[in-house]
């Protein structure tokens, strides 16, 4: 038998380093987990460097590596694919940004870089959409709120560059920096100009807004500046259908992650009740890329909580919430006709609470796949089984023969 579908389970930043508050073992593999240790006995484990060993991938690159466009060729930043995440319909040469809202004190410094992981934020999102305007430097913008504390911008115009720097301080206790241009070219430097003046009236739109006085007055951290970063040009992606032949769906609480599906043509699926935190309804998810399998050849699932957790540097947490992940997987065991393909897409050590190139554990588990003595899902386990050591970008010409869709390489 051969499988004909194609599940990519991602769990994102569930690998780690040794914890001390879990006696030296990793919250992955201080979790009982029934289902992802099952998944391992019936598959061929490995372990794998998103994009090679010794790298940091952060989300964006390792999510296009492992779905087969290696980030050296398509990577241009990581703003655009936020923004087109967000529903900003991002077209060539156009300038996109993720964004943070922050909190600052009277003073201007930042006191919480994420806002006290604030949520909710559409009506200040609206308000800026409302009260800002760049015609004046004959730049245009669209701006739009995605999960939690994050958001994205977009400008548009003629003259614009992308070589400019963040305002982001990375630290709390500072003021931001102004955004600077990297370069002597007049379009970087319009463009910093025009980031400038967005966060200047922005901040003015959003220290007075209503929202923002009521968590003040609550004791919350306010919404009221906008940290922005990780600028790119908006390229071309050759299409994931006509790239391998399979039509594809995208399933990811996460605007980054649902951006990267859109702009390679995967149908974003959006799921009520997910979060892309510890509050997410995963039951919820792990139906709609059932559902999404019975239409679609392949569907990539993104679980985003424990990299939250490993971020806020919370083991214990960590662990808590990768058995809540597995007890949500449990409907998977039952698929009979589709590969299954789990991993990470990068260690979130909860030590440096930042990722690291440190590889991730990976099974595939499927109709026809060569088992090995693997019998638990842990980044230790892992690395004894069959597949060994292999890259991001190895995932999917592994999966494509699996199901038979590869091509022969010679006669």
């Amino acid at each position: 038998m051969i499988a004909q579908k194609v599940l990519f389970l991602v769990l994102d930043g569930i690998s780690d380093r040794p914890c001390d508050v879990l006696d030296g073992r990793t919250p992955l593999a201080a979790a009982r987990t029934p289902v992802l240790d099952r998944l391992a006995a019936e598959g061929v484990c490995g372990i794998m460097d998103s994009i090679a060993p010794g790298i940091r991938p952060g989300s964006d690159t390792s999510h296009l590596a492992l779905l087969g466009y290696p980030p050296q060729e398509y990577y241009t930043g990581r703003g655009p694919l936020e923004a087109e995440g967000t529903g900003i319909r991002m077209t060539a040469g156009m300038i996109g940004f993720r964004c943070n809202f922050a909190a600052t004190d009277a003073e201007g410094r930042v006191t919480d870089r994420r806002a006290g992981r604030i949520s909710g934020t559409a009506p200040l999102a609206e308000a800026i959409r409302d009260g800002v305007d760049l015609s004046p430097l004959g730049v245009g913008f669209r701006f739009e709120s995605g999960a939690g504390h994050r958001a994205a911008l977009a400008l548009a115009g003629s003259g614009l560059g992308d070589k400019v720097s963040s305002n982001d301080p990375k630290r709390d206790g500072v003021r931001p920096p102004a955004i600077r241009p990297c370069t002597d070219d007049p379009e970087d430097r319009k463009t910093a100009e025009a980031c400038n003046e967005f966060i200047r009236q922005s901040h003015d739109i959003l220290s007075r807004h209503p929202m923002n006085v009521r968590r003040m007055e609550e004791g919350l951290a306010p919404g009221n500046l906008l940290l922005i970063r990780g600028a790119g040009k908006m390229g071309a992606f050759p299409q994931f259908s006509s790239r391998y032949g399979l039509s594809g769906s995208v399933i990811s609480a996460a605007t980054l992650i649902a951006g990267i599906g859109k702009v390679v043509g995967l149908e974003h699926i959006p799921v009520p009740g997910t979060t892309g935190s510890v509050d997410s309804d995963l039951d919820a998810k792990v139906k709609a890329a059932l559902a999404e399998l019975d239409r679609k050849d392949f569907v990539l699932l993104n679980i985003k909580g424990a990299d939250e957790a490993g971020h806020d540097g919370r083991g214990i947490q960590k662990r808590d919430f990768i058995e809540v992940i597995d007890a949500a997987l449990e409907p998977l065991l039952d698929l009979g006709d589709t590969l299954l393909v789990v991993c990470a897409d990068h260690s979130t050590p909860c030590s440096i609470k930042d990722h690291s190139a440190d590889p991730v554990p990976v099974v595939i588990r499927g109709p026809g796949v060569r088992t090995d003595r693997v019998a638990r899902f842990d980044e230790v386990s892992c690395a004894e089984g069959g597949l060994h050591r292999i890259r991001g970008r190895d995932l999917m010409p592994i999966a494509l023969d699996l199901i038979n869709k590869s091509h022969k390489y010679g006669a």
